[in-house]
């Protein structure tokens, strides 16, 4: 899997979840599990923090039931005035995924 983070578009690599509450935001990147593509999203998340300043929490999953499915969260708590959406478009953008999921 090595190289794939590099392609035009990562949607299909990465699965994009977004959910907004009142004052909370997450974004949740679903993917196989693969330490190569888990090190470049925290290269990234590092990179869009340096360039915002932001501190969002970030939490990692891996799947107790499956192996190859592997999730890195990255959540804003008491976000009164929704900047964590910037910060959200800056990794997507980041990371090459040009939408999220219809699930939520």
């Amino acid at each position: 899997m090595q190289g794939k983070i590099m392609t035009v578009d990562n949607c299909e690599i990465i699965k994009a979840h977004m959910r907004m509450e009142e004052r909370y935001e997450t974004l949740s990147l679903v993917f196989e599990n693969d330490d190569d593509l888990t090190n470049k999203i925290f290269m990234a998340i590092d990179k869009v923090k340096a360039k915002t300043g932001m501190t969002p929490f970030i939490f990692e999953k891996i799947s107790n039931d499956r192996e190859d499915l592997h999730a890195i969260a990255i959540e804003f708590h008491d976000d009164i005035h929704r900047v964590g959406g910037g910060f959200f478009t800056k990794l997507l953008k980041e990371l090459k995924i040009d939408k999220c999921e219809r699930d939520i």
